[in-house]
């Protein structure tokens, strides 16, 4: 059995009961319930470290990732390997370096374990960001935008069998208005999934902002959609690391993504740690 079968054998199996499993070990390492899980997308780990600047937060505990059931080693680059509590104002926050990518061959399961982990540790509220190429001609490197909405490309759901789940306000208005009440200069845009990990070309491009989108993006939407459907609120905000495939000639490359996400981070941390406090 290969390192990656065996960290996923029981989640495929028990998937609910494998986020219940390691929720526990959380909790027991932690010593908290958690009220709030955060998803940091690439580039975006440098903006945790504003949670606790200056005794803004405290930092309870750190577990790696691949010590809890369901995990998987991490694999892309500019994603960590572990999860932090977080004691941020007065909310416990459940902080994940690194998340699971469809393109990575492990299963749907594995793409959604950690918000199903995250709300089975108390979490209500999940914040999903994520580093996107920007179809919308309007916005720049660097700009974060908060995801009203999705167009999913891939074709794949985190739901099984007759579960009818309402999309209506999949990325909570509620939310929105309390971020936009605290930067209200911040955009908001429709994001396309793309399955990855090839790049989109200028067509696909061209087709996505026919039908709507502002952003591209390889995460976030199978996520957004498992922890809506387990009643929790979902906040996403995504972070402009490049001009999407054919808007400026340039090519793509993840290291200048990784790039653009560190030099925002000054802003992210903070904006992150202030939107927490208004919860």
């Amino acid at each position: 059995m290969s390192q990656d079968q065996k960290y996923l054998h029981d989640l495929q199996a028990d998937p609910m009961g494998t986020a219940e499993a390691a929720a526990a070990i959380i909790r027991e390492r932690s010593g908290v319930n958690h009220q709030v899980a955060l998803v940091m997308g690439s580039g975006w780990i440098d903006a945790v470290s504003a949670f606790t600047a200056g005794g803004a937060g405290e930092e309870l505990s750190e577990i790696p990732l691949i010590s809890l059931p369901g995990f998987p080693p991490p694999k892309v680059e500019g994603h960590g390997a572990s999860v932090k509590s977080i004691r941020i104002g007065d909310k416990n926050a459940l902080v994940f370096l690194g998340r699971t990518h469809i393109y990575e061959g492990l299963g749907i399961a594995a793409v959604v374990h950690g918000v199903r982990t995250a709300i089975k540790a108390g979490a209500k509220i999940i914040i999903l960001t994520n580093a996107c190429g920007g179809i919308n001609s309007e916005y720049t490197v660097g700009q974060p935008v908060l995801i009203k909405d999705h167009i999913s490309l891939t074709g794949i759901s985190p739901l099984t069998g007759a579960n009818f789940v309402d999309l209506t306000d999949l990325y909570s208005a509620r939310l929105r208005k309390l971020v936009k009440s605290i930067d209200p200069s911040l955009a908001e845009g429709v994001y396309a999934h793309w399955r990855g990990p090839a790049y989109e070309t200028p067509a696909e491009i061209r087709m996505m902002r026919t039908i709507g989108a502002d952003l591209v993006g390889m995460s976030t939407v199978p996520e957004a959609i498992a922890a809506h459907a387990l009643g929790a609120e979902v906040l996403g905000i995504s972070l402009v690391t490049n001009a999407a495939a054919g808007i400026s000639g340039a090519k793509l490359d993840h290291h200048e993504v990784l790039a653009a996400g560190k030099a925002s981070a000054a802003r992210m941390g903070p904006l992150l740690r202030d939107v927490i406090g208004t919860f």
